[in-house]
């Protein structure tokens, strides 16, 4: 068995590492006297991956939004009835979720852990789809749907995104539309379902006080595939690098009307540790800009523009990336204006090292505080996976990133002509 430990001695931890035949790769980081167990089947397959050359396959295939989230679904329900309800007899909590780049499958538990991860690698390689579950199924995604058509924070960001980007598959819902689900069937879920969810376009990993030999030996025994796949080529069109409109509102049955400002990366860079470096640049810029020991942040509080829902952040995925800052505010406008004032008048006069070196030292505490968390290592790691790094690497990256590649890239990130505000507004009566 091609087990590996990493050490990351910085904080006292250990990742063991094992590479399944199939292509796939697993993961136990132990927390020795933890009660949670945790653990995930992650797969590289998301609502932007909706145009792709399947392996060993010539002709590019379009599949319907909201394909990713909709397969997702479907794995829950087996030959043999839900899989929620086998978790449930075993004492765990399961879960899954789609995000734009992965899909994942995952639960929790204190006890019987073993039969609760035999479990998850079992349903996830099972698929099992017919006419009529999957008519079915499109009901209650529309009702998902209707209920996120309704949601004010969900619709505050995806106009956001529909305002930044013109192309990108990212501007589309995670779920999709009515009616491009009412498109989708057993055919193209069993084709997606071949193209992705090969073992070695996924990851498995356990968090907890678990026995890393066991995990692999269970996985070993679990994977039925033997050989990798063909790498699926995934298909991107081109964005523009302007945004597509600078203001997109919406109104809803909210008491106090919810924004987003959005800074669009023009070419970012999506994959490896230098994504990771720029992931954190960024995130420390907003905190410097804009954190509750900011300037700014306390001159917005105290005008009344922004309340405790301020908060910001920064996302990248297969082939975009973006800051997001919101909260809710009677004056939206108004503070977009005052944070694009003040982001050029640190343009002009400098950003300050004492202000960087303080919020860096900051951000690194509250990675090492994640740590003891089984469920945020598992999340955190995760989530950086597929982008060819580990989330170990954040702790050498704050240690190790200068403010003058942070000075550079906020000349880079914070373009005026690339900012756009969203904006939910009250019904009028």
């Amino acid at each position: 068995m091609d087990v590996k430990t990493i050490s990351v001695e910085s904080v006292d931890e250990v990742v063991h590492a094992y590479s399944h035949r199939s292509g796939l790769k697993a993961f136990v980081i132990p927390k020795k006297g933890y009660t949670q167990k945790f653990a995930a089947v992650s797969v590289a397959f998301g609502s932007v991956d909706n145009y792709f050359i399947p392996p060993g396959k010539t002709q590019a295939l379009r599949v319907p939004d909201g394909t990713a989230h909709f397969l997702e679904h479907k794995l829950f329900e087996q030959k043999d009835g839900n899989v929620m309800e086998k978790f449930a007899r075993l004492g765990s909590s399961p879960n899954a979720y789609t995000g734009f780049s992965q899909t994942v499958f995952l639960f929790s538990c204190a006890d019987r852990f073993n039969e609760n991860f035999r479990l998850l690698l079992d349903y996830v390689q099972n698929p099992h789809f017919t006419d009529e579950s999957v008519e079915k199924e499109k009901g209650i995604i529309e009702q998902e749907i209707q209920m996120y058509e309704d949601s004010p924070g969900w619709r505050v960001f995806f106009n956001l995104l529909n305002a930044l980007y013109l192309e990108d598959p990212v501007r589309i819902d995670i779920a999709g539309s009515p009616e491009s689900i009412r498109e989708i069937d057993k055919e193209i879920l069993y084709e997606c379902y071949g193209s992705f969810y090969h073992p070695s376009n996924m990851m498995v990993l356990a968090v907890g006080d678990v026995d890393h030999l066991e995990v692999f030996q269970m996985v070993e025994k679990g994977i039925g595939k033997s050989e990798p796949a063909p790498e699926i080529e995934r298909i991107f069109p081109a964005e523009p690098p302007r945004i597509g409109s600078n203001y997109v509102e919406q109104s809803l049955s909210v008491a106090v009307p919810r924004f987003q400002i959005g800074f669009k990366d023009e070419a970012p860079q999506t994959y490896g540790r230098e994504s990771l470096m720029r992931e954190v640049a960024v995130k420390l810029l907003l905190e410097m800009l804009l954190g509750k020991s900011s300037d700014l942040y306390n001159r917005l509080y105290g005008e009344g523009l922004i309340n405790p829902t301020f908060e910001y952040d920064y996302g990248i995925e297969r082939s975009c990336a973006f800051s997001a800052i919101g909260g809710e505010s009677w004056k939206p406008p108004e503070v977009r204006d005052k944070i694009a004032k003040a982001i050029e008048r640190v343009g002009r006069e400098g950003l300050k090292t004492e202000a960087f070196e303080r919020v860096r030292r900051a951000m690194t505490g509250r990675l090492l505080r994640q740590l003891n968390s089984v469920e945020g290592m598992a999340y955190t790691f995760t989530s950086v996976y597929f982008r060819g790094v580990s989330m170990f690497d954040y702790l050498d990256i704050y240690d190790k990133i200068t403010f003058e590649y942070v000075r550079e890239v906020f000349k880079d990130h914070f373009k005026p002509e690339n900012l756009a505000l969203s904006v939910i507004k009250p019904i009028e009566e």
